[in-house]
């Protein structure tokens, strides 16, 4: 288990998201579907590169490291959430459907690992 892609693309994620939706807190574009249809694209883009980066060749490799990014959103999103909506962050359905966003976008993107990248691997 590498401990960096573990925890650093959960946080990474988190941040990324974070940041996104507070530049559209700042612009107004936080009411109805479009900036959540626009959050969920980012964080399947953010996800699916976060997965890809692992070059592991089965889901079932990426699985535990999808299930911390989602648990690290969780986490972040409860201490920083709290002082303001206490547990009212759980309430809405997207923030669960990003969660499993998270944990699901990564499996897609299992590949095929070649002699050539086994090889390369361990000469760097």
């Amino acid at each position: 288990m590498r401990y960096l892609p573990l925890f650093g693309w959960g946080i990474s994620i988190y941040a990324i998201v974070h940041t996104v939706w507070t530049g559209f807190l700042s612009y107004g574009f936080v009411e109805g579907t479009a900036p959540h249809i626009a959050i969920l694209i980012i964080l399947s883009v953010i996800a699916a590169i976060a997965g890809s980066s692992l070059h592991f060749s089965t889901w079932k490799d990426i699985l535990p490291y999808s299930i911390t990014w989602g648990l690290c959103m969780a986490v972040l999103n409860t201490v920083m959430s709290w002082p303001f909506i206490a547990w009212g962050v759980f309430v809405e359905p997207y923030v669960w459907i990003s969660y499993c966003t998270v944990i699901i976008v990564p499996l897609f993107f299992a590949r095929k690992v070649t002699m050539t990248d086994e090889v390369s691997r361990w000469h760097t």
